[in-house]
């Protein structure tokens, strides 16, 4: 009889375990970079730190899209592992041939925002999963917009920062630049390089 009965106390332990409240730090985290269409930068440096665990750098180069509608916010990126407490990051503006360095604080209320369940879309329907992709859109004058999400449409905006703007060799970025006039000149020409509201 005592036998019988183990399956289904091992049964009981199990699910018991996996409905534990605490928050498992393999849980996955990712980070992106993203930028307004036409406005497009090259990230030079990216750095996390999760202070007293892991240092690393994951500098994504150009970052060209998308800033929103049914392609944005989005953009290069990498895995957070583990969830940073900060993140640095350095990048140079084509449109504005200008250097700029943030150093930004991650505050534990957005990684409890983003354990928070948000609805998304699958080719099965709708599923739910936590807002575990965290993406940087650097706009033109320094602007850096902050968003949570697990899927294009159901990003929550959590800060808008201004980054400090660096002095730098623009040199360094003269055959990038042309090739950039070459194909974003006229834009810019035509609409200029909006400050705000982004």
């Amino acid at each position: 009889m005592k036998l019988r009965n183990l399956p289904i106390v091992c049964l009981v332990i199990l699910l018991c375990g996996c409905s534990s409240p605490v928050i498992s730090e393999s849980r996955v985290w990712y980070f992106q970079v993203a930028a307004p269409k036409h406005y497009e930068v090259w990230v030079e440096h990216l750095e996390l730190e999760a202070s007293g665990i892991r240092h690393w750098q994951q500098a994504p180069g150009v970052v060209s899209c998308c800033w929103k509608g049914d392609e944005g916010p989005r953009g290069k990126g990498g895995r957070m592992a583990p969830f940073p407490d900060y993140i640095g990051i350095q990048w140079f503006s084509f449109a504005e041939r200008a250097f700029y360095q943030q150093l930004i604080i991650l505050p534990n209320e957005w990684k409890q925002q983003m354990l928070i369940s948000a609805p998304y879309e699958t080719s099965h329907g709708t599923r739910y999963g936590p807002r575990n992709i965290l993406t940087l859109g650097l706009a033109p004058g320094g602007e850096i917009v902050v968003w949570i999400k697990n899927q294009i449409g159901n990003e929550i905006e959590v800060a808008r920062l201004q980054a400090n703007e660096i002095e730098g060799d623009v040199s360094v970025y003269k055959a990038r630049v042309s090739d950039y006039m070459e194909r974003r000149g006229e834009y810019l020409e035509a609409h200029g390089i909006p400050l705000e509201g982004w």
